[in-house]
């Protein structure tokens, strides 16, 4: 049975801190070195109903992508709802690890886990890494679609394959036009516009596009007429958690640890409800 700094010290090979940007908030947050791992769990935030169910699990290790503390604080008092993760953690012998960023940008990273999800095939990333000669890692992700599809059928297809949430799958385009390529983004990609509209993509597929950046955006469909298709942050990121979970069984399997790595199905996406709209014929819902 590993210890905590043995399974830490394989994370940081896969996921290396220092490659994570300098706002970011990585790497062991709660944990004994010393302490056995005998059981992981891999989840997107190290939220409460995370934490709960990596105590019934029995887990020695939370792994998540999105940090617990970004910004600095002052207090871990129970009575804060991070404090409370904290003091879960602690009273229970599990230590948590983030690997944010720096598994956005890696090779396999993030972005390549969305591709999969959707059955794209990766051609290179979107925002190269200049530190990688090798051109595989950096943000987001180039794809090819095996076979051509309609925007339509492309965002039907990111709605069956990405777990469900109560957004589902926001589009800006022609539904009917072909889809070839496409960049992906896992988490918040509208500041990515520039490289997709330089790779020369059909579509893109990010989370948390914005009205004026994705308005603009359209409105610049002359020169850049792609498709925007706009999934739920939690959902684009989830796919990653197995991708982690089974880079770590190779790990184990590879040093004869015999550890036990779950990924969580425990949707922590916050928008719990849609309500679409009603259907009409004129403008602004005003009667016919």
């Amino acid at each position: 049975m590993p210890r905590l700094s043995e399974v830490i010290a394989a994370l940081d090979n896969l996921w290396p801190a220092e490659r994570a940007e300098s706002w970011d908030a990585v790497g062991t947050v709660v944990g004994e070195p010393g302490q056995q791992v005998s059981r992981v769990l891999f989840a997107v935030d190290p939220v409460q109903e995370i934490v709960d169910e990596a105590v019934k699990l029995g887990a020695d290790l939370l792994v998540t992508h999105h940090p617990l503390y970004l910004r600095g604080t002052t207090t871990v008092a129970a009575s804060t709802f991070k404090g409370r993760v904290v003091h879960t953690l602690i009273k229970n012998d599990i230590a948590l690890h983030v690997a944010h960023t720096n598994a956005d940008t890696a090779d396999p990273g993030v972005s390549d886990a969305l591709a999969g999800a959707l059955d794209l095939t990766v051609v290179r990333p979107l925002v190269p890494d200049p530190g990688d000669p090798e051109g595989r890692r950096g943000l987001g992700r180039v794809c090819e679609v095996r076979h051509p599809l309609t925007v339509r059928e492309f965002a039907a297809r990111a709605a069956e394959r990405l777990p469900a949430t109560a957004q589902g799958i926001r589009v800006a385009g022609d539904p009917e036009a072909t889809v070839r390529t496409v960049a992906v983004s896992g988490g918040s990609g509208d500041s990515l516009f520039d490289h997709v509209r330089a790779a020369g993509v059909d579509a893109f597929l990010t989370a948390d596009l914005r009205h004026h950046p994705a308005s603009e955006f359209s409105a610049d469909r002359a020169h850049s007429p792609l498709a925007l298709l706009d999934a739920a942050h939690w959902a684009t990121e989830w796919p990653w958690c197995e991708l982690g979970a089974a880079q770590l069984d190779e790990i184990s399997d590879r040093n004869g640890w015999d550890l036990r790595v779950h990924v969580s199905k425990t949707v922590t996406d916050p928008w719990t409800a849609h309500v679409a709209s009603a259907p009409t014929s004129s403008a602004m819902g005003a009667p016919n």
